[in-house]
């Protein structure tokens, strides 16, 4: 089917847990999407795929480079953004906390597809090594912090999501 430049397409999907509808272009991302309904922490990087910086969780394919998806074939989709990491009362999630504890974000251009990879990383592996995390990060291009903080934090995410924390001994 050939689509005409000022075709349009109704795509609905949950985002952040909130059902939304969009009435997205032919050629148009899902970062321009997002980024067009308000959703700023996905940010417009390089427009490849290779930074990062548009990260989104797209349902079960976890991290996901949203410049990359035509923002048509995301209706019915769940999508999560890094305003969705919040808790239900606005406060921080673990990593976000972990991340300003260890001076791992910096300019934060690229910190929420961090974050989002970070998560998405957590979710599969509850106790990642160094290496492990190192990997799972290394699709994120960070020119401030050298990775090291970064790798640091998710660590102590990881620590403290599980329990192991020690600041999270003895609250129970």
């Amino acid at each position: 089917m050939i689509q005409d430049s000022t075709s349009t397409t109704v795509v609905r999907a949950s985002v952040n847990g909130e059902d939304e509808q969009f009435a997205v272009s032919s050629g148009e991302t899902l970062m321009e999407t997002l980024r067009g309904a308000g959703y700023y922490g996905v940010k417009n990087g390089c427009d490849e795929g290779v930074c990062g910086a548009c990260n989104v969780i797209l349902g079960d394919e976890g991290v996901t480079r949203s410049c990359l998806v035509p923002a048509a074939s995301c209706d019915g989709a769940e999508v999560m953004t890094v305003e969705g990491l919040a808790d239900d009362d606005g406060g921080l999630h673990p990593l976000q906390s972990a991340f300003l504890e260890h001076g791992a974000a910096q300019c934060s251009y690229c910190i929420p597809g961090v974050l989002l990879a970070s998560y998405d990383l957590l979710q599969r592996n509850d106790e990642p090594t160094e290496s492990e995390v190192a990997d799972g990060l290394s699709g994120n291009i960070c020119r401030c912090t050298g990775y090291v903080q970064q790798i640091e934090a998710v660590q102590a995410a990881a620590d403290r999501l599980s329990g192991s924390d020690a600041s999270s001994e003895g609250s129970g």
